[in-house]
């Protein structure tokens, strides 16, 4: 099974979701499903309950669901329950919920979508840039993160032709922000009060546009040093992110205060409490 993970929005409510290639449709996550169709503060427990509730789903449930790999709060990649459409439709059958058709129709709407954007790969790109107008961010913002993603991907295409794969994309990633940033992943979540939002998505335009550049410049340097396997990668990765800790260093000397932020998206998003959006947070 190719897999392509992706996150969707249903009501500005994010569902980490996979493509599987070969079946041509999407995967899933039933723990977010169920958390935003019962808006349950442990919609693991809701599953379990469920189950015991309907008799048939439960003795079904293996064919039901399956499971996929999907990055988690921590930005790790883990295998997690998840359902196609039919899978899906039928665990909504067991949660009374006001949601149920309007989710039905957006399911419908993103298979035809992501068929669509096979066609023309420019529509995920649109898609994209919809979904973040939606949630409030600034043109200027949303450029640059549709930039980030383009970098990223060619990272890790480059870090699959070195040997790499699976987690080690995560512990890469965790190299690269902890030397142009001074922080982990995790503590630079924790920084800005963060649980489950991607990082990148609760970063200001300065963090953002640093981010990039540690990992445009990890690429570059892998394509002419060629490393291989996971600790040649590691050192490439910490040089590449000390390009943007010089950039940052600098940075912080000419302002006289640092760019590390500790704000988040909904901080300083579009309506947000009247706050200026991103272009005015640094």
């Amino acid at each position: 099974m190719t897999k392509k993970q992706a996150l969707q929005l249903f009501e500005a409510k994010k569902v980490r979701s996979v493509w599987d290639d070969e079946k041509q449709e999407w995967y899933f996550s039933v723990v977010d499903v169920v958390e935003i169709l019962t808006d349950s503060v442990d919609p693991k427990q809701y599953v379990k309950r469920m189950k015991s509730r309907d008799p048939e789903l439960n003795r079904n449930w293996g064919t039901i669901c399956t499971l996929v790999p999907l990055q988690g709060a921590d930005g790790k990649i883990r295998k997690a329950m998840a359902a196609d459409m039919q899978g899906i439709f039928r665990i909504i059958q067991s949660i009374p919920s006001p949601k149920a058709e309007p989710f039905k129709q957006w399911m419908a709407q993103v298979a035809a979508q992501r068929l669509d954007q096979m066609q023309d790969p420019e529509l995920s790109i649109d898609q994209a840039v919809m979904d973040y107008k939606r949630l409030g961010y600034s043109d200027n913002w949303i450029n640059q993160r549709i930039r980030s993603i383009e970098v990223r991907k060619e990272l890790t295409d480059e870090w699959a032709a070195r040997g790499v794969g699976g987690t080690q994309y995560a512990s890469l990633t965790d190299i690269i922000t902890q030397e142009w940033s001074g922080h982990t992943t995790r503590s630079y979540k924790n920084l800005k009060g963060l649980k489950k939002e991607n990082l990148r998505d609760n970063m200001t335009n300065l963090e953002l546009a640093l981010n990039t550049l540690a990992e445009a410049a990890t690429t570059e340097i892998s394509k002419q040093q060629q490393p291989d396997g996971f600790y040649e990668n590691a050192s490439v990765a910490k040089r590449g992110g000390g390009v943007a800790k010089a950039a940052r260093k600098q940075l912080e000397q000419q302002l006289g205060r640092t760019v590390i932020s500790q704000s988040k998206s909904s901080d300083y998003l579009l309506g947000a409490n009247e706050k200026s959006d991103l272009n005015e947070v640094d």
